[in-house]
Order: C-alpha cells, then sequence, then structure tokens
C-alpha cells in the first residue's frame, strides 16, 4: 500500500491533462449576416462577446470568438477574403431577401463552413421561407430575442464538432434532445445549455486551482440534436455508453414520415438497452402523459406554463444526479445504488470493499460526477487514481470530504458586476447582474450608441443630446429574487392582481445590491423612474407596449427612505409580469409566460422640480412612418406627439400636438382658432413629490398628479411652448400674456427655432430607422431653459414592425355597395379573408359617452370567448378606443380587445371626437397587422352600414353591445400607404 498523504498526490494533479485534448474544435471567428441594429443587440446587449470571453479564457484559449456584422454580398467577401470564418448566422430580419441571398453566396465560395438561420417567426417570414431552399443550412432557429440562443447555438455546433473525439478521449458525456419544431428547440437549447454552463460558472468560482477549473469545464456533457427517429437511433447507438440523458418529442419523422408515436418508440427502444438512463418525453398532447408514465418515462407538458422550470427541475434531479449502480466485481450484480449526492456521502462508508475497488480502480466515480456537471468533485477525483493512491479507505474519506466540500459551496450565488468604485455623477450606463437588458434596455443602449457614432447631434452650443443616467437591474436579479422567495406558485396562479403584488411587495430583494443603490443615489439629484424592460417587452419583432409597470420616486434626503421606495417599485414591477392583463396579452401573442424575464431600468426622470412636483416641459413619442399625412406630409417623413409634462400623459392617450418634424410650421391643431382651442392640451402628469410613502399599489400612477395646464403657468415652465388666447380681440398669440388662456402649442420650439428640436428628432428617426433597417417608435422628453439652451434625451426606441402583405388592388375602385365598411383614414396594411364576426356599440339616440366604462367591461367579456375560441372580430364604436379618458372615447385596454382584426373609430354627428392613431395600441396594431379605421358617416367621410347589422340577428346582446356573425367571411383590405381600407360584404351575402 502507497504511504502517499492528500498534500502529496495534490502535485500529481497538474500533471493529470486527460482533458487538455478535449474541445480542440472551437469557433473562433462568427459571420452575423443582419441589419446593424440586429448585430447590436446580440454584441451589446447580449454581450456574447463578453461571455464566450470568460468561458474561453478560463478554458486557457487564447482567442475568444469575435463577431463581424455584414449586410450585403460585397462586405461578406470582404471579410471572408481577409478572415477564416468558422460560423455563419443568417439573420432575414422580417421579411427582407437579402440575407439569404448572401448566405447562399457565402456557401457556393465555403462549403464547409457550419451555416444556421436565426429568424424571426412573423406572419411574413414563414411564408417567405416556405419558399426558401434551407438545404445549405445545418439548422434554423426562431428568433425571439433572447441572446443566450446565440450562445446556444455555437455551443451545439461546437459540441457537433467534437463529440466524438471528446467521448473517445476522455468518456465525456452526451445529452440527446430529439425535436423537430423549430419554435421548441429554438427555447429548449438555451434552458439545456444555460443549466449546463451556469453549473460549470457557478463552479468555477470556487475552483481549486485556475488549472481544474479549465479542465472541469472542458468535460461538461455535449448536447445533440437530432430531428427524426432514424437520426436518434444512430446517434444512441454510437455513444450509447456515454450517453447523460434523452429528452424528446413525441411527434417527430420516422420513416419519412411524421409519427405520433415516434418519441414512446424511440424511448422503448432505449429502454431496452438500458435500464436506468433518465428519459424525457414532452408533448403538446397531453394523452401522451399517462402513456409516458406508464412505461415510467418522465413527462413535460410543452403547453405550461411553467414548462422551463419543469425540465430544469427533472434535469437538476435526474440529469445531474442520476442513479450509480456499485456492482459486485465477480457476479457483476447490483450491491447499491445511490441516487443523490447526499446519498453517496451517506452511503461511502457502507459500501463494500470489492465493490469500491473495483469502481476507483476504472475511475467510474468520478465519470458519473463528470456526467452530472458535478464538476469539482469529478475533477478533484479524476486526480486521485488507483496507481497514485492505493488505499480504499482514504479514497472514502478523499470522496466523502469533496462531497461535503461541495454542498456547502453549490448554492453560492453569482457576485454582482457593478462597479461602486467608478460609478459616479459623471457615470452614464451600467447594468447590475450578468443576464439581458430587456428589450427597453437593449433599445436604450441602442439610443446611446447611436448618439456616441454621430457628434452632429451635439454640434450646437447650448444644446445636448443623451440619454438619462441608467442603471439597467439584468434578468438574472428578477431569475434569483423569484426563486429565492418561492414566488412562482403565487405568479403563475389565478389570484387577483392586488394579491400578487401583496406577496411580492412582503419578499426580498438581495440584500447584497443595497450598497449598488447607494451609490446610484448619491450619483444623481433627481427622482427615479423604474420602469420595465422584459425579455419579450420591446423585443424586435413582438414588441409588448405599455403591457408592464413604470413606478416613479422622488429624490429625497433620507436615502434609507429612498431605498425602501426604490425596492418597493422594483418588486412592483417584478409583480406587473404577472397581472391579469399580462397573461391575457402572453396567450394573445402566444408566449409562454415562464419565457419571460424581467430586467428593470433605473433611470433618473427628465425634468425640473417646481415646489413639489417634477416635471419635463416636453415629452414626446416620434415614429419614422406617418400612416395619417395631411398636406404635403409624406408617410416616410414620420410623426411625433407632444405634449407638456411626463410622457404617461401620451401613453395614456391624452391630447396631444401631432407634428411632423419636416413641417413644424404645419400643425393642424392650431390651423383653425375653433380646433386650436377645442384640442390643445387641458392637464399634464407631474411626479408628486411629498408622496413618499411605501403604499405601492397595482396602478403605477399611484403618485403621479393629474394638474390642469394654469399649474404650469404658475410654475413658470411654459416659456417657449405655449401661446395665449386673446378673448377680446379672437386671436392666438404666440408666447405668455397676461390673462387669456394657455395653449400648448410649442410655438418657440417648433416655429421660432428657439430649440432645434424638429431638426433633432429629424436626425434621431433617421440614425434610429437606418439602424434598425424598419420604422422606429422613439420616447423622448426635453427641458428647456429662460436662456434658450436646453435637453433633449432619448428615452426608448422600439421598431414599428410593418406588414408588407402585397395588395395590388385600388381599394378606390371598389364599389360602395360591396363594403360594410370604408375608411379613408385607415391605420394598417394587408388583406384578411378569415373573419365572420362583427362586434359594434349600440349608438341609437340614447347614446352618452357617460356609459363608455360599461361597455367597454361588456367588451372585455366578448372578447374572451373570442380569445377561447383562437377566432377574430371586426369592431365598431364612436370615439376613441383606448383613451383613459371616458369621455373621450370607450376605456378598454389593449388585452380588452386583443382578438379584434380591425377596430372602428366610428364618429356621430352629437359625439365628435378627432381620430386618435390608436395611441397606446399603436404598436401593438402594427405588430399584430390590425386594422384601425376612422369613419365618420355624418360628414360623409366613409361608409358603416350599420343598418344592415341592425337587421340581422344577435349572437349576443346586451345593454350597450351587439355581436352578429355572417356565414361566410368578410374580406379585409387595407392599403397602409394610401391610408384606405375596406370591409367587404361576403359575396353570397352571408347573412
Amino acid at each position: 500500500m502507497s504511504e502517499n498523504t492528500p498534500q502529496q498526490w495534490n502535485k500529481f494533479y497538474l500533471k493529470d491533462v486527460t482533458f487538455m485534448n478535449l474541445m480542440t474544435r472551437r469557433i473562433f471567428n462568427v459571420l452575423i449576416i443582419a441589419n446593424p441594429y440586429d448585430a447590436f443587440m446580440l454584441e451589446d446587449d447580449g454581450r456574447i462577446d463578453e461571455k464566450i470571453f470568460n468561458e474561453y479564457t478560463e478554458l486557457g484559449m487564447r482567442y475568444p470568438p469575435t463577431f463581424t456584422q455584414v449586410s450585403t454580398t460585397e462586405e461578406a467577401a470582404d471579410v471572408l477574403a481577409s478572415t477564416s470564418i468558422d460560423l455563419v448566422i443568417c439573420m432575414p430580419g422580417n421579411a427582407d431577401n437579402d440575407a439569404f441571398t448572401v448566405a447562399r453566396d457565402v456557401k457556393d465560395k465555403f462549403p464547409d463552413i457550419p451555416c444556421v438561420v436565426l429568424t424571426p417567426f412573423s406572419h411574413g417570414i414563414t411564408r417567405r421561407m416556405e419558399n426558401e431552399d434551407l438545404s445549405i443550412f445545418e439548422y434554423v432557429f426562431c428568433w425571439l430575442g433572447n441572446t443566450n440562443l446565440i450562445m446556444s447555438i455555437i455551443k451545439l455546433i461546437e459540441d457537433k464538432m467534437n463529440i466524438e473525439h471528446d467521448i473517445a478521449e476522455a468518456g465525456v458525456q452526451m445529452i440527446l434532445l430529439v425535436e423537430d419544431s423549430i419554435r421548441f428547440y429554438s427555447s429548449l437549447l438555451p434552458t439545456l445549455y444555460g443549466y449546463i454552463l451556469t453549473q460549470s460558472q457557478h463552479f468555477s468560482t470556487e475552483a481549486l486551482n485556475p488549472h481544474s477549473a479549465m479542465l472541469r469545464m472542458r468535460g461538461r456533457p455535449k448536447v445533440v440534436l437530432a430531428r427524426t427517429y432514424e437520426e436518434a437511433m444512430a446517434l444512441y447507438e454510437k455513444y450509447a455508453d456515454n450517453t447523460l440523458g434523452v429528452i424528446s418529442d413525441c411527434r417527430f419523422p420516422k420513416d419519412g414520415e411524421k409519427d405520433s408515436e415516434a418519441g414512446l418508440k424511440l424511448l422503448r427502444e432505449i429502454r431496452e438497452r438500458n435500464e436506468y438512463l433518465p428519459l424525457i418525453l414532452q408533448s403538446s398532447e397531453t394523452e401522451n402523459k399517462a402513456k409516458a408514465e406508464a412505461e415510467h418515462f418522465r413527462f413535460i407538458d410543452k403547453n405550461s406554463k411553467t414548462m422551463s422550470l419543469d425540465l430544469r427541475a427533472i434535469m437538476a434531479e435526474h440529469m445531474g444526479f442520476g442513479d450509480f449502480i456499485f456492482r459486485d466485481p465477480k457476479t457483476h450484480k447490483e450491491v447499491m445504488r445511490v441516487r443523490t449526492l447526499k446519498e453517496l456521502q451517506d452511503n461511502i462508508f457502507k459500501i463494500p470493499y470489492d465493490s469500491m475497488l473495483y469502481h476507483i480502480s476504472r475511475n467510474h466515480m468520478s465519470r458519473w460526477l463528470c456526467a452530472r456537471a458535478i464538476f469539482p468533485v469529478s475533477e478533484y477525483l479524476k486526480t486521485v487514481t488507483w496507481h497514485k493512491l492505493q488505499d480504499v479507505d482514504l479514497h472514502r474519506k478523499i470522496i466523502f470530504d469533496a462531497i461535503v466540500q461541495y454542498r456547502h459551496m453549490k448554492n453560492i450565488g453569482v457576485v454582482a458586476v457593478f462597479d461602486r468604485g467608478k460609478f459616479d455623477r459623471y457615470a452614464h450606463f451600467a447594468r447590475i447582474g450578468d443576464g439581458s437588458l430587456g428589450g427597453k434596455g437593449r433599445g436604450l443602449a441602442y439610443l446611446d450608441n447611436i448618439i456616441k457614432k454621430h457628434p452632429e447631434f451635439n454640434e450646437r452650443e447650448g444644446v445636448s443630446v443623451s440619454i438619462p443616467k441608467t442603471v439597467v437591474l439584468c434578468t438574472d436579479v428578477f431569475d434569483q429574487f423569484m426563486e429565492s422567495n418561492n414566488l412562482y406558485e403565487i405568479a403563475l396562479s389565478d389570484a387577483s392582481d392586488e394579491e400578487i403584488l401583496r406577496h411580492f411587495l412582503r419578499a426580498q430583494l438581495p440584500d447584497k445590491y443595497i450598497a449598488d443603490f447607494f451609490t446610484f443615489f448619491d450619483a444623481t439629484n433627481r427622482p427615479i423612474a423604474i420602469r420595465s424592460s422584459s425579455l419579450l417587452e420591446d423585443s424586435h419583432y413582438q414588441p409588448f407596449a405599455g403591457i408592464y409597470s413604470t413606478y416613479m420616486i422622488p429624490n429625497l434626503d433620507d436615502k434609507y427612505q429612498m431605498l425602501q421606495m426604490l425596492a418597493a417599485a422594483i418588486k412592483s414591477v417584478y409583480a406587473s409580469v404577472y397581472y391579469k392583463d399580462s397573461k391575457a396579452y402572453m396567450t394573445a401573442t402566444s408566449n409562454v409566460i415562464d419565457q419571460e424575464k424581467m430586467a428593470v431600468i433605473l433611470q433618473e426622470v427628465v425634468g425640473k422640480q417646481y415646489g413639489d412636483r417634477y416635471y419635463p416641459n416636453i415629452s414626446g413619442v416620434l415614429r419614422s412612418i406617418n400612416y395619417y399625412p395631411i398636406g404635403d406630409e409624406t408617410s416616410e417623413e414620420g410623426i411625433a406627439s407632444l405634449a407638456l409634462g411626463l410622457g404617461k400623459y401620451i401613453v395614456d392617450g391624452g391630447q396631444t400636438l401631432r407634428v411632423s418634424p419636416y413641417h413644424p410650421n404645419q400643425v393642424l391643431q392650431m390651423s383653425e382658432m375653433e380646433i386650436a382651442l377645442r384640442q390643445t392640451q387641458t392637464q399634464f402628469y407631474a411626479l408628486d413629490m411629498k408622496d413618499v410613502g411605501g403604499d405601492f399599489k397595482v396602478d403605477d400612477g399611484f403618485n403621479i398628479q393629474k394638474l390642469k395646464v394654469k399649474e404650469a403657468e404658475k410654475d413658470g415652465s411654459l416659456n417657449y411652448i405655449a401661446s395665449t388666447y386673446d378673448p377680446y380681440d379672437q386671436v392666438i398669440r404666440d408666447g405668455i400674456y397676461e390673462g387669456g388662456r394657455k395653449i400648448i402649442s410649442f410655438c418657440g420650439v417648433l416655429q421660432q427655432g428657439v430649440f432645434p428640436l424638429p431638426e433633432l428628432l429629424q436626425m434621431s428617426m433617421k440614425y434610429g430607422a437606418e439602424g434598425m433597417r424598419r420604422p422606429v417608435e422613439i420616447e423622448f422628453a426635453c427641458n428647456i431653459n429662460a436662456d434658450r439652451t436646453g435637453e433633449l434625451y432619448l428615452l426608448q426606441m422600439r421598431p414599428i414592425v410593418d406588414s408588407k402583405q402585397v395588395l395590388d388592388e385600388d381599394l378606390t375602385a371598389i364599389d360602395d355597395s360591396k363594403c360594410l365598411l370604408r375608411s379613408h383614414n385607415s391605420l394598417g396594411h394587408g388583406i384578411s379573408e378569415d373573419v365572420v364576426d362583427v362586434v359594434y356599440v349600440k349608438t341609437d339616440d340614447n347614446f352618452t359617452a357617460s356609459n363608455n366604462p360599461r361597455i367597454a367591461d361588456e367588451i372585455e367579456r366578448i372578447n374572451r370567448k373570442f380569445l377561447a375560441d383562437g377566432t377574430n372580430y371586426v369592431l365598431v364604436g364612436p370615439g376613441r378606443w383606448g383613451s383613459s379618458d371616458y369621455w373621450l372615447g370607450i376605456p378598454v385596454k389593449w388585452p380588452h380587445i386583443s382578438a379584434a382584426r380591425v377596430i372602428v373609430e366610428a364618429g356621430l354627428p352629437n359625439y365628435r371626437v378627432d381620430p386618435s392613431q390608436g395611441t397606446h395600441f399603436f404598436q401593438n396594431l402594427t405588430s399584430f397587422g390590425v386594422g384601425y379605421f376612422t369613419v365618420n358617416t355624418y360628414k360623409n367621410d366613409g361608409i358603416f352600414q350599420k343598418e344592415l347589422l341592425d337587421a340581422m340577428p344577435a349572437v349576443d346582446e346586451t345593454q350597450y353591445v351587439r355581436h352578429v356573425r355572417f356565414s361566410s367571411p368578410l374580406k379585409i383590405m387595407m392599403d397602409g400607404m394610401k391610408q384606405e381600407g375596406v370591409v367587404l360584404l361576403p359575396s353570397d351575402g352571408g347573412r
């Protein structure tokens, strides 16, 4: 027996280089064929470079992958001429051909470079891809803005390149994923790799030395994706002895045809050969659950809100800690089975001597631990081979001590990446945590990038353009908060919004962020906005505009009181992910709420303090496409909505001033005195600096004051933005004069050049739309000082998802008699031929706007039935849909009308409200291709054959609303560039 001591075998460890030869084929250079915004989103928000840099340096590799972005064949050729590319990622944006063409050119010249497609599965792109030859691509992935998918793609390709060598070299393990649905494997792969890589990351912080950390991470399990029965079986047969587990769909191709039980057949075949391998069946068909459980397979319901949580739980319990069977070396019979690390710890001194000797001498135990991602213990034991230390009892003690050490450290959290030493009043944009910035955070970071790239924004004396001082709490802080407080059960339940908020407010944010928050407070002397920035919100192709909450807190001298308010606000934003409206929106957008992750933006509120209130002179929303051009405006010149005070007023559908930045002198609302007086802003929002309680409510506006414009006049905040109505001379004069009503006209900024806002907005639109390669929406706020200096702050940017359905027909040539509805002022673009239902508000002589809140409730109930049936309808009603002021229209929220395919504002002779452009719904309307029509039949502006609907039998009728159904579909056609829209009656009458 050797007399070696643990101290002595430590020196042998550095010579044990088994793992040095693993993962030798790597991806060093990635070519991304995409528009600049997509590329920025990957590089700056996803921090792909940074994440992979960390892993590579830990692996002792000197050259982490670099990402190069191109948009054209010429650019691709230049890069390929000078760089050896290892992977091409093709991102075909919304529906343009360029990316596919460029990728095909690359593949023609370099057939051996792996090439993958990464695309949003929007309506347009899905149809385009049906006609594309995708055979040149290794894989097609579905892009939902989750940057971890890029990491997963690189790992998947690397695993494919290395698996054969690494299994032969060191017995690395394989997880076999069998799935043919692009949407599902795109969301599953990040979960799988997230689990494996996070484990490795956590362990590396507690590594015995850098060398052990490096070796351990190279031994992580490989993930292999199979898309047919034959491919899966071939992979299993090749690597049967090194398979860690199988995760299989149920319905996928077998023998060239879709087989509804292919997954069951595959798992049965594998179970025949391996009695104890973890086998997981996942299916969206619930009847498969009983079939799976009857054969002792694990089952995951694809429809479950907690699908990825369920998968993570099964991986943690079974794949990481599967059964280890101790055998008698002579008879090969089982002498003991351990299922968990703790069982191994508890039983290590009870295992028979011969069996221990058999397994230690063959290194089985370290391989078992390695396969379960328990790398610290595995690597530790791998160095203590039998020829180095021939003492069974000393081995038992070493294993026992190693497990105790591992179990002690495995719950240590991720260290926050926020440098308190550097964040001061000059700091600009920082993040706390390692996850994603979320949708708004991405847009904000990109805006910051645009401002830096274009110094012309800040060329003028006394004019500054920037984003507000910002700190983002990344999505991993949200994960930690949810898990440590066990909040998923209440969050995913049907509890009321108030009850969910109560649970969240009782929960604890991690104490380790307190010092970071105090540092942020020290760096700013302004109030702080706490905004949602979810993974799906404002994502490139599925904008979640206005679904989650934004709270504001005042800046206080008592920083501990401020900390309490900040913590409550963060928890309230987290809670809003799980409110009823958010869940309804998830259903409407076919997203799984469990995939939602929330980052939180802490941002200085733009404005000035006036006594006990705080607000900016100007807030605005800028859109680079204008669906309501008037006069010599064009659609491409964009449109801005301006208002005094906090921007919540605009989002809530308040009265704003509409102006094209290219035509600042042409303001419709100021063209006639009567219109100017009627359509001017009369109220504004300000932050109440006195409201310092911790009584946070579901309504995020609980400490926002709604004030009359004359209060702003007292504050002296109307300089350069107001005109005065002179009742004696019956004229409106630019500027502020004694007496007379103040009209919010922004005349100083728009017409008198006091501050170059129109030019700055033109630049913002131009550079934003160029970067995203599609129309954008930008929120901004502005402070203008008495000395004509000022600051413009860009608050967020999101794409306007523009449908490109081809519409060849001239809608104006269609005969009026064929139209149920015709609008000459329509929003939306495309054709729809599957709607048979019309829901309309009864507008007889008894109609009064005071009933609008009750009408909203009735419509929400009807909408729920359509959501449940998965069908759509045409919605018609008077005034502005979604206005928070119910005298102007019916105060619905988007989830209450989310099944509508066309929404119609139908004016009445005695109830005339100017068209709203769908304000709050604008992003949702364009995202879902929903039409928004304005019809005023009383002045011969459009057609609405209401009498025809009145004559039809009602499917459903309430006090204020009727629902009728045609026997065959209506044809909806919208021309977005000409603002013409029609709903055609069925050719067969259909009644």
